[in-house]
């Protein structure tokens, strides 16, 4: 009898569109998941090779921790090694809804804390934020998280700085840099890599074809960071490779030669700017008594003193961009180089003019740059949270370990909540979060962990109650984002693997429990919803952009068109033209390059203007000798499908790579493929030596992702290759705590003894789960 081919479906994720087609009882030899990416996409991601490793290391059904279930709600030094017992959906629902009843009753809705992290799904409705603050708001709220680890301290420094996150969400698009722009310096680069992801997805990637357009009409690249490969290699950048952390004196060096050699717009400062005599004082010297010139930074930066010199100038002559990776704010001090960098482009005067002034985030998504749709997307209502209580996001481990401390933020002083119960849907903070030793303490102290996951991540193997749910292939949605002009109808893929449940249908199942289920499902089934959602979207848009597909023909056709994309997009530029009848939503109404509000909170860690905070002390340099630099990965989002075919494929020895140097290399008597042990003052880690020179001499690279694995500390803290084994949890500054996990100190030795085996992936000990 001949098998019929399974049939393939239109699908959507953060890396790309595509059909695929699954068959779970495909031959040996034969993957179950086909995979084609979306024909229309002229580059598409080779990030669609790792869905077919999605049911690898599935949770396949309910489990419950067994010291928790024996002993009861508590905190639990066992969490993260105790073994799971199995049980079932009809036992644990009752259970975990008696557990959330009387935690609200007891301690009131302050002590839930409620986590996600949004990269889950591309889909707009099953959308695992949404669904868990959704259900958490209809039991009365919960303690909230603010910012993201991305991008923790721009967003606080913007809203002082230039009032609002324009340059975010409407920079100038890249078809107009690549018309305008002469001259791109691009601080921390613009890394091709991370142009295959962007959040709720992309059906056409093209950034890094407008950039190379730009290149193609003359435009000139110039890279500033520590890794050569932060600009793709056929942009012909000039590379200037600085010691890691060293942007802002860079910068300021190059504002010094702008102000005495009269090289500076007056006209744009004196119109559009306020605090830039306080600037120019400090850069002077006239504050402190050190002048920031081009020889005072190289000795800090390492870039000759005759160039840092000469770019200023040609910054001056062309039109430029000044563009600043996301990644500079991602460390001690990260609000110093953002600011420090408006700054420059300030100076210089051209903020507004097309193909000039300053980015922040070009090269960090495949949709930053690619322009913007004038309307809002089909959304789940979240609800409305009563309980005030927040953190910034990347205090999770100091809100479990220390309740009750007080802090400060961005003005204000707040006051830690005591957390009985973390709620985790959507996200794997054992992947983003920094000193993952610290983390896993701080996981000891709430009386009950709730994970929602597909996987057995860390953060499942450090829960209570672990609950089986789908990943995006096995359930419909809809999916667009803001940036790209397709909505998309995800078809269903594959059936559930195991008893895993949807996000949805778990927290139905529960407020049914808790005699709230009409207010989270308002009587709709999943795709009654989706219905909903696409329907009453639909009829809210203007005629001229409004689809003539009803829902069912949508459904049909697989995808529609998105109209009114914003691709000609020019920064501030009515800002520019008139600054009295567009002021920017500052207390000046001007781009502030001194605030006084800033200043008025009196931080030392994060004055008034920009300024140079030296990033490390002394007696961690002496002991850590090389810089880590921990980025994103280029073989997976995050640490999703780490499991996948082209991320296994980047390992060595079953570790993730870590690219050194050869001359530091041979000064450790190590070479390529050996496995290396990375320390740090917070924790350590195995790796596998990759020998490369687009690394600066003194720096060590591991990306992040590699899904931790403590299994043998008598060896690493992960064995596996996780740098946040390594990386300090310290927030940038009092005024917005962001992650710093980007940058930190190690040492690296060789790694002689018997190599433990990566367990990352294995069920935990005594589960059978599906491998």
């Amino acid at each position: 009898m001949t098998r019929r081919p399974a049939a393939h479906r239109p699908h959507s994720s953060h890396w790309g569109t595509f059909h695929a087609a699954y068959d779970p009882a495909a031959p040996a030899g034969h993957p179950r998941l086909d995979v084609v990416p979306d024909p229309a996409d002229p580059e598409p991601s080779k990030l669609l090779g790792n869905l077919p490793g999605f049911d690898r290391a599935r949770v396949d059904r309910p489990y419950v921790r067994r010291g928790w279930l024996e002993n009861g709600p508590g905190p639990d030094p066992a969490r993260g090694a105790d073994q799971f017992v199995p049980v079932t959906w009809e036992e644990v629902v009752p259970l975990l809804a008696r557990e959330l009843d009387r935690v609200r009753t007891e301690h009131g809705n302050s002590a839930i804390f409620g986590g996600s992290y949004g990269w889950g799904s591309a889909g707009r409705f099953h959308h695992a934020q949404s669904q868990i603050h959704r259900f958490l708001n209809c039991l009365g709220g919960y303690t909230r998280s603010v910012n993201t680890y991305s991008l923790g301290a721009s967003r606080n420094l913007l809203r002082h700085v230039l009032g609002d996150e324009a340059v975010l969400t409407e920079p100038t698009t890249l078809p107009v840099l690549a018309e305008h722009t002469g001259l791109f310096v691009c601080f921390g680069g613009m890394p091709a890599k991370n142009m295959q992801v962007n959040a709720g997805g992309v059906s056409r990637h093209d950034s890094a074809a407008q950039l190379r357009a730009a290149r193609a009409r003359g435009a000139r690249f110039v890279l500033v960071s520590p890794l050569r490969d932060d600009l793709a290699e056929d942009l012909d950048a000039e590379w200037l490779a600085p010691v890691p952390g060293t942007d802002t004196a860079l910068m300021l060096a190059l504002a010094h030669v702008l102000i005495t050699e009269d090289l500076c717009d007056e006209d744009f400062l004196a119109r559009c700017v306020t605090g830039h005599e306080v600037f120019r004082d400090y850069v002077l010297g006239r504050r402190d008594g050190v002048a920031k010139t081009p020889k005072w930074a190289a000795a800090v930066c390492g870039i000759p003193a005759a160039r840092i010199a000469s770019l200023a100038r040609e910054m001056a002559a062309h039109r430029t961009m000044v563009s600043v990776a996301w990644s500079l704010q991602r460390a001690r001090r990260g609000e110093q180089p953002l600011w420090a960098g408006i700054a420059l482009a300030a100076l210089l005067g051209q903020i507004g003019l097309p193909g000039g002034g300053f980015g922040h985030g070009y090269g960090a998504t495949a949709g930053t740059g690619a322009g913007l749709l004038p309307y809002k997307l089909p959304t789940l209502p979240q609800g409305t949270n009563p309980v005030p209580d927040f953190i910034p996001v990347a205090r999770i481990a100091e809100l479990l370990l220390h309740p009750g401390q007080e802090y400060e933020y961005d003005g204000r002083r707040l006051t830690h909540p005591d957390i009985r119960l973390v709620y985790w849907a959507g996200g794997n903070p054992f992947h983003h979060h920094q000193d993952l030793g610290r983390l896993r303490r701080a996981f000891t102290r709430p009386d009950t962990v709730v994970v929602h996951e597909p996987y057995w991540t860390a953060t499942a193997r450090h829960a209570d109650v672990v609950l089986p749910v789908t990943t995006t292939l096995e359930r419909e949605d809809i999916g667009a984002a803001r940036q790209d002009p397709v909505l998309l109808a995800m078809h269903r893929i594959a059936e559930p693997v195991g008893e895993s449940r949807d996000d949805y249908d778990v927290f139905a199942a529960l407020a049914a429990e808790l005699g709230v289920e009409h207010t989270f499902t308002e009587g709709r089934t999943a795709r009654q919803w989706l219905e909903h959602l696409y329907t009453g979207w639909r009829a809210g848009l203007p005629g001229e952009h409004r689809p003539g597909q009803d829902f069912a023909a949508f459904w049909q056709a697989g995808r529609i068109p998105l109209h009114g994309l914003r691709t000609h997009h020019v920064l501030y530029e009515g800002f520019r033209a008139d600054p009295d009848g567009h002021p920017l939503p500052t207390p000046s109404g001007r781009v502030e390059l001194f605030s006084s509000v800033v200043d008025g909170y009196g931080y030392d860690d994060c004055p008034g203007h920009p300024a140079w905070l030296p990033p490390e002390d002394d007696e961690e340099r002496a002991a850590y000798p090389l810089h880590l630099i921990a980025n994103n990965p280029a073989t997976r989002l995050h640490s999703q499908l780490d499991q996948g075919p082209v991320s296994a494929a980047s390992k060595s020895a079953g570790r993730e790579p870590v690219r050194v140097h050869p001359a530091d290399a041979a000064a450790h008597g190590v070479g390529e493929g050996d496995v290396v042990r990375l320390r740090s003052a917070v924790g350590s880690c195995l790796a596998a030596v990759v020998l490369s020179d687009a690394v600066r001499p003194g720096v060590v690279q591991l990306s992040t992702g590699a899904w931790f694995d403590p299994s043998a500390p008598e060896t690493a803290t992960c064995v596996h290759g996780n740098p946040n084994a390594l990386t300090h949890d310290t927030g940038t500054s009092r005024l917005s705590h962001g992650c710093t996990g980007q940058l930190t100190r190690v040492a690296l030795e060789p790694y002689t003894g018997p190599l433990p085996p990566v367990r990352a992936y294995e069920p935990p000990a005594g589960i059978r789960g599906k491998r």
